[in-house]
């Protein structure tokens, strides 16, 4: 039954959270009010002008609420229900979002390290960042590592060597794991890097031109060149885009049409503009300011590395509560500012141009792919626009191991949430068209149980694939789902060329693309993706079985003695090849595992 808006007199006028349902019970959006019952009533009433209001109203059947004490309740409330149930038109960030920081380490002799972070850092040390860039991130890191000779090693490593590693014979590191310099003059380098990360390179770009002419005195020609290369480099990377009288703060800016929505995110460190991120949002019923306050909580809320100002383009109802939060979670005063002149408004309005170009531009390679998969509609003849596209390949060595994959394109775009692993069933050893009919099988099941169908399925191989997939899709009584099959024509390889096949239904011969054709590069893509992703999980469980029957009768050598001894030297043949000073520098191998290992080393040589 659709919901009454008469019933809406019945609802609490008391700040709190809504949460709208469809007849199936599915949440369709979550939102916190002042007064809920007047908040309520705004949704059904013809003034509300966004666009996707009259599609979330038709949908809605209950309207639940959660009465809280104050709206800064609400607003948290709010946040911690859009994560847990992804209403579908709500703003919601992906939890996988991760961004790119330096970190300089927590330790007697610190190190600086290029770290993905995701939330709260759960390592001790200095970050700075986000660069959202990991090129430019990596560019950063080279840098330091060039201009500051600190170690690279690992803890566990720093702690167990007896003598310096090469780094320290080519003066890129001191050597401080055996004392070859002062905590004093390490610490000094240290503290050279941070000031730099610190967008404080005054004090250093001196200090090199003074090297530089001291390597030129001396006819040291190469060194002073090399400083050269590095000093540019240095005003290249830390000194580009300096704005004066801006220290650490984030820019947002937004630009919505239509049912779409992007909004742009400008990074600005020590005065420089260190980063940019685009968000993309579609079908959202919130209105700008409800974006924002979910963008700022979901965000930032516990990110490893809050500005100390995050500039808006507009003022927020609940500005001060946001504020609060954040505070209280980056554990120091955060500022939320709206400037209305000046530099920061400046810098709102580059960000709000930002948001508008990358509308533009996402839009039109938006057109641009519906374009070529309409192309492709074509071409194949497909009775069906290839909206998502599914993909599938097997891979195992003579029959053992068999797995397959399944990798989804979502509008030419790959779509990792509905990527998957399959390990084939039942059988030893296998081949190809019984795997392939295997994994068919049982994705299709599914897939029919929960009436939800790619509109285009691309088999890896000839006509003996898409024969399965056809006898698949008869058994199961779909017809709602395009096919082929792409293989490559082995018989050119003479001429160091490959022709891929195109394989359809309803032609006894194959479809040939020019080499050159971008439908061609496309199915190549979607394919190449499949059978990369086959392999690398063939690979993996061929690796465990061996590791499996090669280390676990080993006595004494359990899980963790195991574990440890493959991450330190990264594969069996590796651990075969290792000395007996090298096997002994591992966690908890004691003598008599060395003497195990010495002669499990012997027995696997001989054989």
């Amino acid at each position: 039954m659709p919901f009454y808006p008469q019933s809406l007199s019945l609802y609490p006028d008391q700040p709190g959270v809504y949460v709208m349902k469809d007849s199936s019970k599915k949440i369709l959006y979550i939102g916190k009010a002042k007064k809920l019952r007047s908040r309520l009533k705004q949704y059904f009433t013809p003034t509300d002008s966004r666009e996707m209001v009259p599609y979330l109203v038709s949908q809605i059947e209950t309207i639940d609420t959660i009465v809280t004490l104050t709206e800064k309740d609400a607003l948290i409330l709010e946040n911690q229900l859009i994560k847990q149930h992804q209403p579908k038109y709500n703003v919601l960030l992906k939890d996988d979002k991760t961004f790119v920081s330096l970190m300089v380490t927590n330790h007697k002799w610190p190190m600086i390290r290029l770290v993905r972070c995701k939330g709260k850092p759960k390592q001790d040390g200095m970050y700075f960042g986000p660069y959202t860039n990991a090129w430019a991130a990596r560019q950063i890191y080279e840098l330091l590592l060039r201009l500051f000779p600190l170690r690279q090693c690992s803890d566990a490593e720093l702690a167990s060597r007896t003598r310096p590693c090469l780094l320290y014979e080519i003066k890129k590191c001191l050597a401080p794991c055996v004392g070859k310099c002062t905590k004093e003059a390490y610490e000094a380098h240290v503290a050279s890097a941070v000031e730099l990360l610190k967008g404080r390179n005054k004090e250093i770009v001196p200090l090199l031109k003074k090297e530089m002419e001291k390597a030129s005195e001396a006819m040291e020609f190469e060194k002073a060149q090399d400083i050269l290369s590095t000093l540019r480099q240095l005003e290249h990377v830390l000194e580009t885009q300096h704005i004066q009288g801006i220290d650490d703060c984030d820019v947002l800016g937004l630009y919505r049409e239509a049912g779409a929505l992007i909004l742009t995110q400008l990074m600005f460190r020590g005065g420089s503009l260190t980063g940019s991120e685009h968000f993309s949002f579609h079908l959202i019923a919130s209105d700008d300011t409800e974006v924002l306050e979910s963008f700022l909580l979901q965000h930032y809320q516990h990110a490893p590395d809050v500005p100390k100002e995050i500039l808006l383009p507009m003022q927020l109802p609940l500005q001060s509560n946001l504020e609060e939060i954040l505070s209280e979670s980056a554990g120091r005063k955060v500022l939320i500012l709206s400037p209305l002149k000046g530099k920061k408004r400046s810098l709102v309005e580059m960000a709000l141009k930002n948001a508008s170009s990358q509308f533009t531009k996402e839009q039109d390679a938006k057109s641009l792919k519906e374009k070529m998969l309409l192309d492709l509609s074509e071409a194949l003849q497909l009775t069906r626009f290839p909206r998502r596209i599914e993909c599938f390949d097997t891979s195992n060595i003579s029959g053992h191991d068999p797995v397959a994959s399944l990798v989804t394109f979502e509008l030419g775009e790959k779509d990792r949430s509905r990527s998957k692993l399959f390990k084939i069933k039942g059988v030893e050893r296998t081949d190809d068209y019984t795997a392939m009919r295997q994994v068919l099988y049982r994705h299709f099941v599914k897939a029919k149980e929960k009436n939800d169908f790619c509109d285009l399925l691309i088999v890896d191989g000839g006509k003996g694939q898409l024969g399965c997939a056809l006898d698949v899709f008869q058994e199961l009584q779909i017809a709602s789902i395009d096919v082929i099959a792409v293989s490559k024509d082995e018989a050119r390889h003479d001429k160091g060329l490959t022709q891929e096949k195109i394989f359809l239904p309803q032609s006894k011969e194959p479809l040939l693309f020019d080499a050159k054709s971008p439908l061609l590069f496309l199915l190549q893509k979607i394919r190449d993706e499949a059978h990369r992703t086959a392999i690398g999980f063939h690979r993996k469980r061929r690796e465990k079985r061996l590791i499996s029957s090669r280390l676990d009768d080993l006595e004494g050598i359990g899980p963790i003695k195991k574990k440890r001894l493959l991450q330190h030297f990264g594969s069996v043949k590796a651990i075969q090849k290792a000395t007996l000073e090298e096997l002994s520098a591992i966690q908890g191998i004691n003598q008599k595992d060395l003497q195990t290992l010495k002669q499990w080393q012997e027995e696997q040589f001989k054989e």
